[in-house]
């Protein structure tokens, strides 16, 4: 028989057994939108992730700072000075602008009510760098310096418009026992893990102040702006070097935009090919059930196995015509698939909100493991039928 022949006798026989012929399909189409939904949701999500990453831009460095003071420093030895870190552009010329910040736990309340909320200290240049935006009013400026002046996050900005409709732009909130007037609301922030902040949890104030405010203000954080094309490792040698000069042997910690987005992918794409084996698991158990349904089928049709092998119908012939029934289940089943995975995936970018993209090895992989998987699945059904005696087949009720 022809190939030809071999497919028009399989798409018969699935046609007059539609019931089973059904659930097997339903098996390989389960199975693969499941491959293609979680290779490609896991792909849309590392693209998120690395979309709202780049945002603050690649060319950014931060250095953390171990504040911990060592037995025989004094505490002016043991902390960074705000002239020290504004000074570093001039240490390497690689860096164009920093931002140093310190963090605090402190206090606050708004017409007496608490508010749960972090203090940053900053300077002018730290919502340029990353990335703060204003809904209302203005942000720390260079004159500020000792003024009680804050710029609330969003999220503080929220549990403020609880107590008040009026707008908090000149409203004072206590941090502490000091009062600061509020001179800005920031927009929604974008949280990522390059900056050790919530900023729409935050109340930002100028380092300075903060100074005045607590003796555990210190910077311990400083972000720096590169140039496009900078020397990271000759940066971070540099820096190190100008400030262990008068703070001693401190531990310093660098994080480089570049590097953790390059960390990023190598992690994204080991949790991409997890997903996929997830879901090639269900692929799996679906083949499994095409395989119990090509044997039960072998059995039900002995007799007919046995009269075509009676009237001129080759071993071979009978076992392309059960393994053709499998690839075609697994071929519609396949396509099929892909088709609901794709648009389970459409369906929840569009929840999230995410830029929907279709990659083309999600889809491709999960056709052809479908693929692979009706030919292992039905060759021993094939390979059954293929070795019936003709004589018992006849013989069978």
């Amino acid at each position: 028989m022809k190939w030809s022949d071999h497919i028009k006798e399989g798409l018969r026989s699935l046609y007059f057994s539609k019931l089973r012929s059904t659930l097997a399909l339903l098996g390989i189409l389960v199975g693969t939108a499941s491959v293609v939904a979680m290779v490609l949701g896991g792909e849309l999500a590392t693209q998120e992730a690395l979309r709202q990453f780049k945002t603050l831009g690649t060319d950014l460095l931060a250095l953390s700072i171990n504040t911990a003071q060592e037995e025989s420093a004094t505490a002016e030895q043991s902390n960074v000075s705000l002239e020290q870190a504004l000074a570093l552009p001039s240490v390497d010329t690689q860096i164009l602008r920093v931002a140093p910040y310190t963090q605090l736990y402190y206090p606050t309340h708004y017409n007496g009510k608490p508010l749960n909320s972090t203090l940053l200290g900053v300077t002018d240049s730290f919502a340029q760098i990353v990335q703060v935006k204003l809904l209302q009013g203005r942000f720390i400026s260079p004159f500020d310096r000792y003024n009680f002046y804050c710029v609330i996050g969003n999220r503080v900005y929220e549990e403020i418009k609880k107590a008040t409709y009026a707008s908090p732009l000149g409203q004072q909130l206590y941090i502490g026992k000091n009062v600061f007037t509020i001179v800005g609301v920031a927009a929604p922030w974008q949280e990522n893990s390059f900056v050790y902040a919530d900023i729409n949890n935050s109340i930002m104030l100028p380092l300075l102040a903060s100074t005045m405010i607590s003796k555990y203000a210190t910077i311990n954080n400083i972000i720096m702006q590169l140039t496009p094309q900078a020397n990271i490792a000759d940066i971070e040698e540099h820096v190190t070097y100008y400030l262990q000069q008068s703070l001693g042997k401190k531990e310093f910690f660098y994080r480089s935009a570049k590097e953790l987005i390059v960390k990023m992918k190598a992690q994204s794409q080991i949790l991409t090919v997890f997903l996929g084996l997830i879901g090639s698991i269900s692929l799996i158990v679906g083949g499994i059930g095409v395989m119990n349904i090509m044997l039960v089928s072998v059995v039900e049709r002995r007799r007919e196995i046995g009269i075509r092998l009676a009237i001129g119908a080759t071993r071979r012939d009978i076992g392309a015509l059960f393994l053709f029934e499998a690839i075609i289940l697994a071929l519609v089943g396949g396509i099929a698939g892909v088709t609901l995975g794709i648009l389970i995936t459409y369906i929840v970018a569009s929840v999230w909100h995410w830029p929907f993209q279709l990659f083309l090895l999600p889809p491709l992989t999960g056709f052809l493991v479908s693929s692979i998987t009706g030919v292992f699945f039905g060759f021993y059904p094939a390979l059954r039928a293929s070795r019936w005696d003709p004589i018992q087949a006849l013989r069978s009720e």
